[in-house]
């Protein structure tokens, strides 16, 4: 995968796909690439028209978040999922708290008994 990240890179950058281009990314990476999977990599990509790939991957969803929602949407939704975190988590404290209430009453009517 971390070969076609970095020809996605280079792409979304401006730049041509090169094997050259690959290396250098995934040196950056401290990743060792491969000879042969980079001219490969190269051969295939050099064949194929990425916008176009990319633009009917967009339609299809993936993990419920569309592939052509930017980095500003997947923000959006971090914040509205700790929100739920947070509400569930008020919630469960709710819940402790009234089985302690009744806890405490039950206990209480047990010592009433006893002093009846």
């Amino acid at each position: 995968m971390e070969y076609i990240y970095a020809a996605l890179l280079l792409h979304r950058s401006g730049q041509e796909i090169t094997e050259e281009g690959i290396k250098r990314i995934m040196q950056a990476a401290n990743i060792v690439p491969d000879e042969a999977r980079v001219k490969s990599l190269v051969a295939a990509l050099s064949r194929i028209n990425i916008d176009e790939t990319l633009k009917s991957a967009g339609a299809m969803p993936f993990m419920g978040v569309p592939m052509t929602a930017g980095p500003a949407a997947v923000a959006t939704t971090a914040p509205a999922a700790e929100e739920k975190a947070k509400e569930k988590e008020k919630g469960k404290e709710k819940e402790e708290e009234k089985e302690k209430e009744k806890k405490e009453e039950e206990a209480l009517e047990g010592l009433g008994a006893l002093f009846g």
